[in-house]
């Protein structure tokens, strides 16, 4: 920075793994750009701050004792998070800006779109304010909600949205999302959908870990609803910071080894991500799936994974016996690293937004299981709208993993990923649009 001055980023993290990482590798990013970073995150599921040195990290209470985050109810643990740490995070600013000096301004707070308390901690202290947002652009169209006018309630973008959609929107299916969405929803649910949109509308700027040509139609809505925001599309954070490891289960690394054995494009990787969990009988389901599929395949069984287990010991002998040295399973991979190698020609995913974003910039096609949530829209744009994955139907696992890595449509989704890699490529080359994206995005937060 200019004079000898550096311009303070204050980072609020969602503590769990599929948010902290692009968080992190965002910060790592804009670090490089010559901005100091301060995280702040709730006490559960605390980042290593031995990770990176680089950084500041504060922790701030949260509150949430392990019998409520044991329950695997995301959302209240998302209203929780919202509720307990606003007031830990207003003394934890105060505190900051107490300490502040003319070579070291906080110039922004930067958060996770998801702890919206962020904004209003900042809007007390006039702070300019940054909403982050580590999923799928298109998110904001499914699930942004703004209060009635003039009556009680609230509407949906979806309902002023214009029924006329280009190909791509009508290929998202958002009608039938918004049914699910309505036949599952309370008045808690509501609420937390308004607070997320309110937050996104007062926000200084919002960035997107995405890319223009992946989301081109829904970028353009997004950008008429929220034109008070400047959208800055800086994916992918994970190829901007490549370095970066934040994972908070140790990686086996062992498999990498397995795969240098393998022959090219041979190997289905198969991962639920971090907080997916199945039961017995899915877990044996997918096993012999693997089995009779005859492909060699790369297994990640997470503890707790398998409700009620381990998950490993519920594999029978003869499962073991039927696959020998054609199976590898670990509990958890460098998923990035297992992407990129050359004996990797498909992944199983359960959809979640970074695992689509890493296989998409490798060129490797997907098989979709999703679970929750914004996977459910994720999936459309995987196998509908870039064509470069299958849906797996109960019961068809073999037939849909041979379609997949040996099948002439799964050959043609293989080179429909390859031409997206390339894009992604492109797109990170200096002049490209994620590129130009981060010099804009610099460029604005120097002009607060």
């Amino acid at each position: 920075m200019e004079n000898g001055k550096s311009c303070r980023l204050v980072f609020v993290l969602y503590p769990f793994q599929g948010h902290i990482n692009p968080m992190l590798q965002l910060a790592t990013v804009l670090h490089s750009r010559g901005f100091s970073i301060t995280l702040v995150h709730p006490q559960f599921n605390s980042p290593n701050p031995s990770n990176h040195p680089e950084f500041t990290f504060i922790p701030i209470s949260d509150n949430l004792s392990e019998s409520k985050v044991s329950t695997e109810d995301i959302l209240s643990i998302l209203s929780a998070l919202n509720k307990n740490c606003e007031a830990p995070f207003k003394q934890c600013i105060e505190q900051l800006l107490k300490a502040d000096d003319h070579h070291d301004w906080i110039s922004c707070i930067v958060y996770d779109g998801l702890m919206f308390f962020a904004q209003s901690v900042a809007d007390h202290f006039k702070l300019p304010r940054i909403s982050v947002r580590t999923s799928l652009a298109a998110t904001i169209l499914a699930f942004a909600l703004f209060p009635c006018l003039h009556e009680q309630g609230y509407i949906s973008l979806l309902d002023l949205m214009s029924q006329d959609q280009a190909p791509e929107i009508e290929s998202l299916r958002l009608k039938e999302l918004t049914a699910v969405l309505r036949e599952n929803t309370t008045e808690g649910i509501l609420e937390l959908r308004a607070a997320l949109t309110d937050s996104l509308k007062k926000s200084s700027a919002i960035i997107v870990n995405t890319m223009n040509f992946l989301e081109q139609e829904a970028m353009k809505i997004i950008q008429e609803m929220f034109l008070a925001s400047s959208i800055f599309t800086t994916g992918t954070f994970h190829k901007l910071a490549p370095t970066i490891s934040s994972s908070l289960l140790k990686e086996d690394t062992n498999c990498i080894s397995w795969l240098n054995r393998q022959s090219p494009m041979s190997v289905i990787y198969v991962s639920f991500g971090s907080l997916a969990s199945i039961d017995e009988k899915e877990l044996l389901e997918t096993a012999w799936g693997l089995a009779d599929s005859e492909q060699p395949f790369l297994w990640v069984i997470r503890p707790g994974m398998v409700r009620d287990s381990k998950g490993i010991e519920l594999l029978p002998k003869s499962f073991e016996e039927r696959v020998g040295e054609r199976g590898c399973i670990v509990e958890w991979a460098p998923q990035k690293e297992v992407l990129k190698h050359e004996a990797v020609g498909g992944f199983w995913t359960h959809c979640g937004w970074n695992s689509i974003l890493e296989s998409i910039c490798e060129g490797v096609p997907m098989l979709c299981r999703p679970f929750v949530g914004d996977q459910n829209l994720n999936v459309r744009y995987v196998c509908d709208v870039w064509n470069v994955g299958l849906e797996l139907e109960s019961g068809k696992i073999e037939k849909a993993i041979r379609k997949l890595m040996v099948d002439r449509e799964g050959e043609e989704m293989r080179k429909r990923a390859k031409h997206l890699k390339q894009k992604v490529d492109m797109s990170l080359k200096e002049g490209g649009s994620s590129y130009n994206s981060l010099n804009d995005l610099a460029e604005k937060i120097l002009s607060f």
